[in-house]
């Protein structure tokens, strides 16, 4: 019981810290800036429930999929390892990309499909996250993860439900700080990763 305990609080971290709800509410924001209330909860719903499914997919079919492609576990650990260190070193020098700054005259609510749910929030880093925790355990360890992944998923949901009034009494700075914290959490989770994988590829101890 312990294991799993152990195992659930390194996925719900490991989740928190790629998804950052509390960070990417700016870029909710940005995006449905001019939208009325019921047009934000219908892209809200839409980007959590097609980022949720995406990652879904990719733990459900990740072992088919390593097999379809012949990609080895080292091989994964190692490039998911970078990709996730690459991301919070860019979380913590508060390098954002293009996309938050995108604004339209008219709402477009496809922008809940892309940028939103894919690349800000089931994106490169989270969907490599999702297939690390998955890649050499068993079903048990597939469910949690599914499980803790709609958790954050309803996290993110309430956080950009609540986005204006969270803005209002954190504030930016906050937000900022935030976002350098989950930015130095997911850079150590990368070179943990990274170090996994050469272990396993040189049958190190």
């Amino acid at each position: 019981m312990t294991e799993y305990l152990i195992y659930s609080l390194s996925v719900f971290t490991g989740f928190f810290a790629i998804m950052n709800p509390i960070a990417n509410i700016p870029i909710f924001l940005s995006l449905a800036q001019d939208a009325d209330e019921t047009t934000k909860n219908r892209i809200n719903k839409k980007a959590t429930i097609t980022a949720f499914l995406i990652v879904f997919v990719f733990v459900v079919l990740g072992k088919f999929i390593f097999e379809l492609f012949g990609i080895t576990i080292p091989a994964f650990k190692i490039t998911g390892g970078i990709l996730l260190f690459y991301v919070g070193f860019e979380m913590l020098q508060s390098k954002k990309s293009n996309i938050t700054h995108i604004k339209e005259a008219k709402i477009d609510e496809n922008v809940a499909i892309s940028p939103l749910a894919i690349p800000i929030l089931a994106g490169p880093g989270t969907i490599v996250t999702a297939m690390n925790f998955v890649s050499d355990n068993n079903y048990f360890h597939i469910g949690i993860v599914i499980l803790i992944f709609a958790i954050i998923c309803y996290i993110t949901y309430l956080a950009f439900s609540f986005s204006e009034y969270i803005v209002e009494k954190i504030g930016h700075n906050i937000i900022t700080v935030i976002g350098k914290i989950m930015g130095l959490i997911l850079s150590i989770m990368g070179i943990g990763m990274l170090i996994q994988g050469i272990k396993l590829a040189f049958n190190l101890a």
